[in-house]
């Protein structure tokens, strides 16, 4: 397993889990939001982003966590794993405010440098977001889930003890010389 695609709404912890994976696998992790952002939370132009995304995509080896929905065909095709994180909408949004408690004033390491953060009319705006695409950012990744492209590859964990009962299995599957488990 050299390519492994991770996809959740806000809060699900795909970056938490693709850098666990990572000490697991070794593979290199790929972050939407340092494609997504630039220093001083300058959004990308779209265009850029599915450049950038492609071009990430292109590599051997990844762990690529996040979004942009525009570019999930291509990396889903080349991808050998896809995991989707479905955790309720109150754990998230807990989440969300958790990691702005930790690291606010700084960039959480999934940012760019100079994106630090911050509570502000952004960050409610970004609330506000999360809250009002619950249903539809959820129907978009099933939808990616059911895909012929995900059949045979799709991990679908929706819940904290799935996800850390999936985790301990892979770092069982290390010890014990294969390489990860099987999809479910």
């Amino acid at each position: 397993m050299q390519r492994i695609m991770i996809i959740g709404q806000p809060g699900s912890g795909k970056s938490t889990l693709a850098r666990a994976l990572s000490r697991i696998t070794g593979l290199p992790v790929i972050h939407i939001d340092r494609i997504h952002w630039q220093s001083g939370w300058v959004e990308r132009s779209r265009a850029e982003k599915t450049r950038l995304c492609h071009e990430a995509e292109a590599g051997e080896a990844w762990i690529f966590e996040g979004g942009h929905s525009a570019t999930w065909d291509n990396r889903i095709r080349r991808a050998d794993l896809l995991i989707w994180l479905d955790l309720p909408p109150g754990l998230r949004m807990w989440r969300v405010l958790w990691r702005l408690v930790r690291h606010y004033g700084r960039s959480r390491p999934d940012l760019p440098e100079g994106c630090p953060e911050r509570l502000g009319r952004e960050s409610l705006a970004f609330w506000a977001w999360i809250w009002n695409t619950r249903h539809s950012a959820r129907q978009g990744m099933a939808r990616l889930a059911g895909s012929e492209a995900a059949e045979g590859k799709l991990v679908h964990l929706r819940s904290r003890r799935e996800v850390a009962a999936w985790l301990q299995a892979q770092e069982s599957a290390r010890r014990s010389g294969r390489s990860h488990a099987e999809p479910r």
